[in-house]
């Protein structure tokens, strides 16, 4: 049972209960503190739901990041990250479309062929080479791969915050914790395939274990004749739930499944649908999020980089703000506001 079972607002008197001792215990540990809390609900959620509402194996990944966010200052790097890089990493991962599926997730794309070796190559010399952040890291954590985190930072605290603030879904009363991901194969060699391996094995074992149960439907398309031989590669890096999750859709099957879980007018052009989107483009941001945001400082739409949303006095409202570095600038100014209707 998916979404928005087992999410708040949608919980069994068990799961109501397994999340009551989990706050107790991670409390009891020093990784939570009640008031004010530490940590949201949902993100509390997201470890039960990973482990199977088994309070000790969740509090074991939840230390697992915690202990690794504060090993790396996560909310430093987020802060702190040089927009130049942090656009770069975002060519070479899931975009967000700037819209949603029927239930109110956001839609990602990540189309694989313009992972060239020589692209990767660039990158990961770029990345090797750079003081991304003014975060103090581990050492042991590739800066490559903090650069990706930058970018799961976004979907979490930047994202799916705002999705949750979008009333025109089913489920309005349960928080977007979720996302839904389109993978685009199409023209991919098994060479290719080869040569990412480790770029994709590490992205996808780390969010696994950092960032868990923040993947929902991820549909394949353009699968080569050969995937089968790849599909065993990438079934051992996700876990089994996740791996329930994801569909390799043939030509004939891509639009009416998608269809059946995203409207036709969210769907890129390219997969049969009405939206204009080329990946890694900029979003082409949802008519009704652009009506509700209340735009600041010039704004008319979302810049480039990081960005979060706060609660503003009062708590009508959140305001997305605008951080990161350029040219060795910090930035932090408010982009647009949003009224709250969750919770």
């Amino acid at each position: 049972i998916g979404y928005p079972h087992g999410h708040l607002g949608f919980l069994s008197g068990e799961e109501e209960e397994a999340l009551r001792s989990f706050k107790v215990f991670l409390e009891e540990k020093g990784y939570f503190k009640s008031s004010p809390p530490s940590h949201d609900d949902q993100t509390l959620l997201r470890f039960l739901r990973a482990r199977k509402w088994a309070i000790h194996d969740a509090f074991q990944q939840f230390k697992d990041t915690e202990d690794w966010r504060e090993r790396n200052q996560l909310d430093v790097l987020y802060d702190t990250i040089d927009l130049e890089a942090y656009e770069q990493a975002r060519g070479l991962y899931p975009q967000w479309t700037g819209r949603r599926d029927k239930r109110g997730i956001p839609l990602y794309v990540f189309e694989i062929r313009h992972l060239e070796s020589k692209t990767i190559a660039a990158y990961e010399k770029s990345a090797a080479d750079a003081r991304d952040s003014k975060a103090e890291t581990d050492g042991s954590t590739p800066t490559k791969l903090l650069r990706l985190f930058a970018l799961y930072e976004n979907l979490t605290r930047f994202v799916q915050p705002m999705c949750t603030q979008l009333p025109d879904r089913d489920s309005a009363g349960a928080p977007i914790t979720l996302s839904t991901n389109i993978v685009d194969v199409t023209g991919v060699s098994l060479r290719m395939f080869w040569n990412l391996k480790n770029h994709m094995q590490a992205a996808s074992q780390l969010a696994t274990a950092h960032y868990p149960e923040t993947l929902d439907r991820i549909f394949i398309i353009g699968a080569p004749y050969f995937f089968s031989t790849v599909w065993g590669w990438i079934k051992r890096w996700f876990d089994p739930v996740t791996v329930s999750k994801i569909f390799i859709l043939s030509a004939s099957e891509v639009l009416p499944t998608l269809q059946s879980f995203i409207d036709i007018k969210n769907i890129p052009k390219q997969y049969g649908g009405e939206l204009e989107f080329d990946y890694p483009g900029r979003p082409n941001l949802d008519p009704f999020l652009l009506d509700r945001a209340t735009w600041a400082n010039g704004h008319t739409a979302f810049p480039v980089g990081p960005m979060y949303w706060l609660p503003v006095e009062g708590g009508k409202e959140v305001e997305c703000i605008a951080v990161g570095r350029k040219d060795n600038v910090e930035r932090r100014e408010r982009v647009c506001t949003l009224p709250v209707v969750y919770p």
